[in-house]
């Protein structure tokens, strides 16, 4: 058993990669924070990546996230994916990206599966083609290779891998792959929000295409994206039928740091702007929320704060509590216990949810 390198503490669940428990990284402030950075600029520099977001005094600022990346010339953003040449930004544009696509048949097993209209038929006949699971249709599932995080357990962490090449995609090689029982596009990834700009263009390009058939367009997110951006998502999902997945990964601003490298700030800011519009159409629900139950991490605290702050918003937003597995630079981590995930939900409904679910369940140890 880990023991915290702070309190010494060794009866809750310890990372090796962060040697401190949650208490001291809720507890002490940004000198506990310090003493994990040298994790994130390690898993970064595996893949060639800025070990933090730039801040060059004389570099080329990017705004399309929270990091705002000041990038040296010839360096690269956190993201990988945009680049100062010479006092210009390149690599991913509105033009082009570092992404790939799937087709995924319907029902699929997004986080929103529960609550979409592609998995229940919500929503019909105005959204959905089927008044139930739209068997026979498929998800046009858009996975970008590149992130404004840096999750220490990312599930995908693989695309790092992908995210200094070229961005060679075109908006007509994804637009291009549309077909007629294609009833959605979700875009994912690692995250969408370093290549906004593309995903917004493609997806007006595809409506623009549909030809009177139902198509919704749907994301999935740490919402750290600018408020303009935002705006953008919301007036593409809202007609369509699509909806916005919030990862809220950790109330905590000391806790979301350690194992994600970056403030919460704008990700909660954006959640609650978005959920002032969830009106406009509360079938299906515009937005939805969910959490990785990191052992020892994401406690039961944690799944309160959020959990508040989401019924705070509105408590018909719906609301996944996901099981984690060890992966990445947390392989030492346990798989969710059963038993947390079901406290977990019994905590969220308690402050006024009205919509919890438990996912990942084969995932339960």
């Amino acid at each position: 058993m880990n023991k915290c390198q702070v309190c010494e503490n060794s009866s809750t669940t310890i990372s090796n990669q962060l040697e401190m428990c949650v208490g001291c990284l809720r507890g002490g402030g940004g000198r506990n924070i310090e003493s994990v950075r040298s994790t994130h600029l390690r898993s970064r520099r595996q893949f060639n990546l800025p070990g933090a977001p730039p801040r060059d005094t004389n570099g080329k600022l990017c705004k399309l996230c929270v990091n705002e990346c000041s990038i040296p010339d010839g360096g690269y953003g956190f993201c990988g994916v945009r680049r100062n040449d010479n006092g210009r930004i390149t690599g991913a544009s509105a033009k082009n990206a570092n992404v790939s696509w799937y087709h995924d048949p319907l029902p699929t097993n997004c986080v929103a599966d529960w609550i979409c209209p592609g998995g229940t038929g919500a929503g019909y006949p105005e959204y959905s083609y089927k008044n139930g699971p739209e068997y026979g249709y498929r998800n046009l599932a858009v996975f970008f290779q590149a992130c404004s995080m840096n999750c220490l357990y990312c599930q995908n962490w693989h695309f790092r891998q992908e995210s200094l090449l070229p961005a060679r995609i075109a908006i007509s090689d994804l637009t291009g792959s549309v077909y007629a029982n294609t009833a959605c596009v979700c875009y994912f990834g690692g995250d969408p929000t370093p290549q906004l700009p593309f995903a917004l263009k493609a997806s007006k390009e595809m409506l623009k295409n549909k030809k009177n058939r139902h198509f919704r367009v749907c994301w999935e997110t740490n919402g750290t994206m600018h408020r303009r951006l935002l705006d953008a998502m919301i007036d593409l999902s809202l007609p369509t039928g699509g909806i916005i997945k919030f990862d809220l990964k950790a109330w905590d601003e000391n806790v979301h740091r350690a194992l994600t490298g970056i403030t919460n700030t704008r990700t909660f800011e954006n959640f609650a702007y978005a959920a002032q519009r969830i009106h406009e159409r509360p079938d299906p629900s515009l937005l939805t929320a969910n959490t990785l139950l990191v052992p020892g991490y994401v406690d039961e605290q944690e799944v309160r704060n959020i959990a508040r702050f989401v019924a705070a918003c509105d408590t018909s937003i719906p609301y996944s509590l996901l099981a984690f597995y060890p992966n990445f630079y947390m392989p030492d981590l346990p798989a969710t216990s059963r038993a947390f995930a079901y406290r977990a939900y019994e905590i969220a409904k308690d402050e006024g949810l009205e919509k919890v679910k438990i996912g990942n369940v084969h995932l339960l140890r």
